[in-house]
């Protein structure tokens, strides 16, 4: 049920132009530099700002020598204003679309395995169906993408919820873990060696993922854990056509899911080297926000998703 209070204050008191401040400040810091961005003259910005501390009674920024910052209760109001303007901007053009006779649009996000697997194949089911419905697509770490998400610059993500706070404002629908394999390239030196020990490994040059990353932060466990330097020789990227460039043409080694490079052991442009570093990632799966109610688009979309990965319609 809606709490009366939290009704009132929406319509009587929040004004869209507070929204806009709100977001620009959270990104400039500055109240004359966010009122520049908001088209709003710097007493005009001043007293947006502190109308709404009034009016829920807490004060949102910290006023600083040089700038503001956020308090903890600005950092709420400052990602929901984000999520709010977002959904006018996208019935405003889901409204544009109708009026054109396209069929609307979907922004989808998803880590890297699923982004060569699974993603394609409810893509092609869906311009299957509306081949006028606009995919955008976003390939980066669960992190990225679930604050899109919850900015509502994603509809749907391909990933993994990584945090409580977050998980009590998504659904999950769970789909794989991602077991990972030591790669090369074929002939690579270190090719058939049975003794392969964890000191060689940290040795050799690596391709890593971001910083952040589960992934990562896991090699990295690998070798602490065994008393080990990390790697001093890496080079730091998501994208699989770098990765397997960068293999090709080097002795450099990476830890990659076993699905995604199935096709390049296959064909012989890959190695596994033979050591077993344990390495499997939780579960991924389909995140939606809670309660939010997916355009006509996204819907197809997430239809498809549950179809290609072999799920129930209505699950």
């Amino acid at each position: 049920m809606t709490d009366p209070r939290s009704d009132r204050f929406v319509r009587s008191h929040l004004k869209t132009r507070q929204l806009v401040l709100l977001v620009e400040l959270g990104r400039h810091g500055s109240i004359l530099h966010a009122a520049q961005a908001a088209n709003l003259t710097q007493p005009a910005a001043s007293k947006l700002l502190s109308d709404l501390e009034h009016v829920l009674g807490v004060k949102l920024f910290e006023r600083l020598p040089r700038g503001v910052a956020p308090t903890w209760y600005g950092e709420v109001m400052i990602r929901r204003a984000g999520a709010a303007l977002a959904e006018l901007d996208a019935a405003h053009q889901e409204v544009m679309e109708l009026l054109s006779g396209m069929a609307g649009r979907v922004a989808v996000g998803a880590v890297l395995t699923p982004s060569t697997t699974l993603l394609p194949a409810a893509i092609t089911a869906l311009k299957a169906r509306q081949p006028r419905v606009h995919v955008a697509i976003l390939v980066d770490t669960s992190k990225i993408l679930i604050e899109q998400l919850q900015n509502g610059e994603l509809d749907l993500v391909i990933g993994r919820v990584l945090d409580s706070e977050s998980a009590a404002q998504l659904s999950f629908e769970p789909l794989t873990d991602e077991p990972h394999t030591l790669v090369a390239r074929a002939g690579h030196p270190l090719a058939g060696r049975q003794d392969l020990s964890l000191a060689e490994l940290a040795r050799q040059s690596w391709i890593v993922p971001p910083a952040g990353s589960i992934l990562r932060d896991r090699l990295t466990a690998v070798f602490l854990s065994a008393g080990l330097d990390l790697p001093q020789h890496t080079v730091e990227t998501l994208s699989l056509p770098v990765m397997t460039s960068l293999m090709a043409q080097s002795d450099m080694v990476s830890a990659l899911p076993c699905e995604l490079v199935r096709p390049y052991l296959e064909a012989g442009q890959l190695i596994e080297l033979p050591v077993d570093l344990g390495l499997r990632m939780d579960v991924y799966g389909i995140v939606t926000r809670r309660g939010h109610q997916l355009s006509p688009g996204a819907e197809l979309m997430l239809a498809c998703l549950r179809e290609a990965a072999g799920r129930p319609p209505s699950s």
